[in-house]
């Protein structure tokens, strides 16, 4: 016991020793490093491309902090999970960079995450949902909401605004994703004293969800949700057309692809679901501003990924401003109180447990095109 004591002593002051070393050789420095790992190479290059071409325009538009230069060290994970973690560990170890943002993806978001955890640098994530992303760290953040959240936004915008009482429920349970959706909208809609009326189940390839439809129907519901990926959605929205389904039908950010629009054709007209960003929905003067620079710098419109891995920019930067100083330790603390940030995707809070809590759009097919529809606000 003795012995677990002296060497836990001994890591724990390693990590503040680690912790006081870059904070003093920043403070030394004329420049603020700040890592950056992204899939620039891979299966999953374009997320990567994209993101760094928002964080790019974020720091032309905000290219210092606490009167020193940004430096952004930009590493390729090559869209591999052991590719991620060797890059964050190679920005806090050979870069000596005082926090980082990335990945993309969920998988190599928390492969880094484990190391910078440890090592007590502040990563924070623009466009990695899933919820263990965060789980049981203090130093991983995201500026994008989790999945979790867009059910709840769901289901107040079902509530809320479209009126819906009884909701019904048909879910992919082959995806985790899909599950965890299902149940997050299900929890808030009954708090809010609405009502599942029928909850179905389907798996990843089904082709026929007639019988699904028929007891979803039979129940009567002001509103369907279908928490799944485009292929499965735009199948169900051709066969409830057959049956003549009349509710709304409402899903989540894994229908948008322009393949639910090509399969379902006018029968996914005014199919909804929660999204991250909309031009149109852009409020704040950051927004208003980035889009204009993005688009003159880039020669083409502001989209979802960059716009969020700005923000990751702009949200690390205004932390480090309030924490006034580049210690890991001190720049978590700050990230931690993120409150009412006016961000690129719309108001931005985040709170210990690395989440954040913010203003969801809602997008519709309209005319064969994605459209915006609303602003839902938690």
């Amino acid at each position: 016991m003795k012995k677990f004591f002296f060497w836990f002593l001994i890591l724990s002051l390693a990590f503040c020793f680690s912790d006081t070393v870059f904070a003093a050789a920043a403070k030394k420095s004329d420049t603020v490093k700040i890592g950056v790992f992204l899939p620039m190479t891979g299966s999953v290059a374009a997320y990567g491309q994209i993101e760094w071409a928002g964080i790019k325009t974020a720091n032309e538009m905000k290219p210092s902090v606490l009167g020193k230069k940004v430096k952004l060290i930009l590493l390729d994970t090559k869209s591999d999970k052991i590719e991620a973690a060797n890059a964050v560990s190679k920005l806090i170890k050979k870069n000596r960079v005082c926090a980082i943002i990335g990945e993309a993806i969920n998988a190599n978001t928390m492969a880094g995450a484990e190391i910078a955890e440890k090592a007590r640098i502040p990563i924070i994530s623009p466009t990695a949902t899933d919820p263990k992303v965060t789980q049981n760290r203090k130093y991983v953040f995201r500026v994008c909401f989790s999945d979790p959240f867009q059910g709840e936004v769901a289901a107040k915008y079902a509530y809320d605004i479209i009126g819906a009482r009884k909701a019904s429920i048909m879910i992919d349970i082959a995806q985790d994703y899909c599950i965890g959706l299902a149940n997050s909208f299900a929890k808030s809609f009954i708090q809010m004293d609405g009502k599942i009326a029928a909850t179905t189940y389907c798996q990843t390839g089904d082709q026929n969800f007639m019988v699904q439809l028929s007891a979803i129907m039979a129940a009567k519901p002001d509103v369907l949700y279908l928490p799944n990926y485009y292929i499965e959605d735009a199948l169900i929205c051709k066969q409830a057309t057959e049956l003549g389904v009349k509710f709304p039908i409402l899903s989540a950010d894994g229908a948008q692809s322009e393949e639910l629009i090509k399969i379902g054709g006018k029968d996914v007209e005014g199919f909804a679901f929660t999204w991250h960003f909309a031009r149109e929905a852009a409020s704040t003067k950051l927004a208003k501003k980035y889009i204009k620079i993005y688009k003159m710098k880039n020669k083409k419109d502001a989209g979802t990924f960059d716009a969020l891995a700005a923000d990751a920019y702009f949200v690390l930067l205004n932390a480090i401003k309030r924490a006034k100083s580049t210690r890991g330790s001190k720049i978590r603390a700050a990230l931690a109180n993120t409150k009412g940030f006016e961000g690129v995707s719309g108001t931005i809070n985040i709170g210990k447990d690395g989440n954040a809590t913010k203003s969801v759009v809602i997008l519709h097919v309209k005319d064969g095109k994605f459209q915006y529809l609303t602003t839902v606000n938690p």
